[in-house]
């Protein structure tokens, strides 16, 4: 899918949010990491994660966000993350974190990434766009019709850290993503705990039947990716397979495939 939105991509109305936003005052730059296949061992997408300028972790930009520049935060990572993904020349699919709380109406505030994706021909249903189960969201009715209208834009939804928070379920009751990401703290020696074994494949059973499908995030042993494997999750993502490259795409150790 090419075809961008005329209505959405020529000169016109923006988001008052966005517009009246301060001035960031930082830089900051993106590490790349891969969301694998078991099933025929491919990439299906990179996931786009904030760094500072010299690779320093996440948290020495987070920590700079505020009220007063989170619009203008949220739109810069959009584009930055689509721009370095081209310049890459990624063909995966591209994940990018999105803070509810920063899209003041999802119509008007996805101006920016629709012009993004329309200068670096990067095709709008490669995007994905994913927001945290454990994020405070000031109105809970306003994230779920983010997710509708980004669907309609052709965009792919996730949830990520689904079972880390206490709105998971209640979000899957009200919206049913494309994806969604389950939490490390589910996955951690998952193959050695009957409760978390239990928990993870009622997920799988309630996503199956929703069509939604399940990322396992937070892979660092054979064990994990064995078991979830069996649950009949295919998709992960995790240290075992690639640690996140610095603007750059990782690649996956070869042994990680292994059985």
């Amino acid at each position: 899918m090419t075809d961008f939105p005329v209505s959405l991509t020529s000169p016109g109305q923006r988001c008052v949010g966005c517009q009246q936003s301060e001035p960031l005052g930082f830089d900051f730059a993106f590490a790349y990491q891969p969301i694998v296949d078991l099933r025929d061992q491919s990439i299906f997408a990179n996931e786009a994660l904030v760094r500072g300028v010299a690779g320093e972790g996440a948290m020495s930009v987070l920590q700079q966000v505020n009220s007063s520049n989170r619009y203008r935060f949220d739109q810069r990572c959009r584009t930055q993350a689509i721009a370095g993904a081209a310049a890459l020349g990624m063909q995966t699919h591209l994940s990018i974190n999105f803070m509810p709380n920063a899209v003041y109406r999802p119509e008007l505030c996805i101006r920016s990434t629709l012009e993004a994706a329309r200068a670096h021909n990067f095709p709008l249903d490669r995007l994905i766009f994913e927001t945290l189960e454990t994020e405070h969201v000031d109105n809970y009715r306003h994230l779920t019709n983010i997710l509708r209208e980004y669907r309609q834009f052709g965009f792919k939804t996730a949830i990520d850290d689904f079972g880390a928070g206490y709105s998971g379920l209640n979000l899957l009751a009200d919206f049913q993503p494309d994806l969604i990401k389950l939490d490390m703290a589910l996955i951690r020696d998952v193959d050695q705990d009957r409760v978390r074994q239990v928990i993870v494949r009622g997920i799988v059973t309630i996503c199956e039947q929703l069509g939604v499908t399940v990322i396992a995030e937070g892979i660092e042993s054979a064990g994990e990716r064995d078991f979830l494997s069996d649950c009949g999750i295919f998709l992960m993502q995790g240290y075992w397979f690639a640690k996140p490259a610095f603007k750059a795409l990782a690649e996956v150790t070869p042994t990680a495939w292994a059985n």
